[in-house]
This record gives C-alpha cells, sequence and structure tokens, in this order.
C-alpha cells in the first residue's frame, strides 16, 4: 500500500497525463504534509460530487480505491460522464497518521509494516472535527473545498472492523445517510438516493455485501455536520477492516484487499454515472426500510 509520496508521485503522474484533471494543495498537515484535491470540472454548473478519504490514517484502502479511480478516469472507460458531473477527490486527509507521524504513544498499534493511527499528529479525530475545525487538515477541508466550490453530493469513505455481519453474513462494508435531525429532508432523500446506487452497484455482485451502519447523531462527524451546514446529500460508506488498529481483530490480511479496492472503484464510477446522466433523482430508496443493520460477529 502507498505511502503519501508514493500517492503524491501517483496524482502527479495522473494530473500530467490526463487533460481533464487538475490537481491542487488545499493546505498542509500539522507536520507540513501537503493535503492534495484532485479536480474534474468540465462545467461549473453541473452537479458537484466530492470524494474524501482517509480521514482516519489507519483506514487506507479507501485512499488506495480512489487513487485506482483516479487511473479510471483516465482511462477513457468514463467517456461522457466528465460531461454530466464534476468530481472532487479528497485522498489521504490525514497523512501524519498515515505515516504514523504523530506526537503520541504508539503502543498497542499492531506495527503492519509502517504504523498508521487512527487521529492525526495531534491525537485528534479530525471525524469529530467538523463543527469547532480546530485541525489544520479539518480547515483545509472546510475553507478550500466546502466553501470553495458548490458540491452537492458527498462520500466520505471510512474503514470498520473485520467481523461485522449483516443476516449472518460477514458484510464488506456498511452505510448511511445522515442521522442528525437538523439535516433537512430534501438533503436526506438525496443522502438516501446516493446510498441506493452504491447499493444496487455492490451488493448483486456477490464479492460484495452491504449494511446499514449503526451511526449516532453528533454534527461533528463529516456526514452530519457537512449535510446541516452546506445543505450537501452526505453519505459514510464503511469498509471492512483497516491496516493497523490497537485491536488485532480488527486489522484487514492482504487477501481482501484486492476486492475491496475494487468495491471503492464500483462505488465511485457508480455514483459519478448516476449523477452526470440524472438518473439518481429518480432512484427508488426502499432499500433503506428494509436493509438489516450491521452488528458485530461474537468472537468464537
Amino acid at each position: 500500500l502507498r505511502t503519501y509520496d508514493e500517492m503524491v508521485a501517483e496524482l502527479k503522474k495522473q494530473d500530467a497525463k490526463q487533460p481533464a484533471m487538475e490537481l491542487e494543495v488545499i493546505g498542509q498537515s500539522v507536520k507540513g504534509r501537503d493535503l492534495y484535491l484532485a479536480k474534474y470540472i468540465s462545467d461549473p454548473s453541473n452537479p458537484t460530487i466530492l470524494y474524501l478519504t482517509q480521514q482516519h490514517g489507519n483506514e487506507q484502502l479507501t485512499t488506495e480505491g480512489a487513487l485506482e479511480f483516479v487511473k479510471h478516469l483516465g482511462t477513457g472507460k468514463t467517456k461522457g460522464v466528465l460531461d454530466g458531473v464534476n468530481i472532487l477527490i479528497v485522498p489521504m486527509l490525514n497523512p501524519d497518521g498515515a505515516m504514523g507521524d504523530v506526537d503520541f504513544p504508539l503502543d498497542g498499534y499492531i506495527a503492519s509494516g509502517r504504523t498508521l493511527t487512527r487521529a492525526n499528529a495531534t491525537g485528534t479525530d479530525l471525524n469529530r472535527d467538523h463543527v469547532a475545525k480546530i485541525q489544520p487538515e479539518t480547515q483545509a477541508l472546510h475553507n478550500n473545498v466546502m466553501r470553495a466550490y458548490n458540491i452537492d453530493y458527498m462520500i466520505d469513505l471510512h474503514h470498520q472492523g473485520t467481523q461485522s455481519e449483516r443476516d449472518g453474513e460477514l458484510v464488506s462494508g456498511s452505510i448511511l445517510y445522515p442521522t442528525t435531525p437538523n439535516a433537512s429532508p430534501e438533503v436526506v432523500e438525496g443522502s438516501k438516493q446516493l446510498g441506493a446506487v452504491v447499493f444496487n452497484a455492490i451488493d448483486p455482485t456477490g464479492w460484495g455485501h452491504l449494511g446499514r451502519y449503526v451511526g449516532g447523531s453528533a454534527e461533528t462527524i463529516s456526514r452530519n455536520g457537512i449535510a446541516v451546514e452546506y445543505g450537501i446529500s452526505t453519505l459514510l460508506f464503511e469498509m471492512r477492516g483497516m491496516s493497523d488498529n490497537t485491536n488485532p481483530s480488527a486489522v484487514l490480511g492482504q487477501k481482501s484487499n484486492g476486492y475491496l479496492i475494487k468495491q471503492t472503484v464500483t462505488t465511485l464510477d457508480a455514483t459519478a454515472r448516476a449523477i452526470a446522466d440524472g438518473s439518481i433523482e429518480s432512484t427508488d430508496t426502499s432499500i433503506w426500510d428494509t436493509l438489516a443493520e450491521q452488528t458485530t460477529r461474537p468472537s468464537e
């Protein structure tokens, strides 16, 4: 899996190859690493979706999937899609945590080549900083992305534990719309449509099995806070497993990485296409009425 420097090198390589892509530095992390935004804006009046990855430094496959999607956008396989949708991608919002370059003890983490931490360098969970916006990474996201572009949709990609299940089967991921009561009904409905597009693309594949994530209503969380502050339809996508954790059972084996990266690419591709052709606006959201909540499989 890529280091921060390898991620930057890949982004710059694709920026040089792809005429439709523009790479922007939106700020710096606590430790001074540049934070990047990959932009595909063909028409500012088109609907815009933001894909956000690795707020948590140990949730690494989301960034790998986003980079593969960037490469995918340059292959010609998405011809015509970029005419109808603007795509923004913030990969690796927490590069210091992704590199284990932090100012707190790493005791308890399981070394996986390098130690990756959930928190940023100050020990702060960035996905609990979307109201106060104290950390430089969160400030960069809000000041130079959320307030700088007219965004309609956002998918925030994360990881959960490896032992989550739905209806007795291990899930490959879980999804959830904003659950704060302060989100408008229109925003929540758009979020449910975004989730239904993801479900319809992933669940029938045979290698993807999605549940409904059990999440709170705090607006410090991006899924909730961004929906309220900006009126944006948001979706949380939690993939199974992570690269490093204090709990050994949460750490993902390498053989699962390939299909989880493929799951991210499929998610990003399906949602971009649905927004581009307008089909998202008629997507049936009834799956949410029957989608089983994820639960944690008891240890044997």
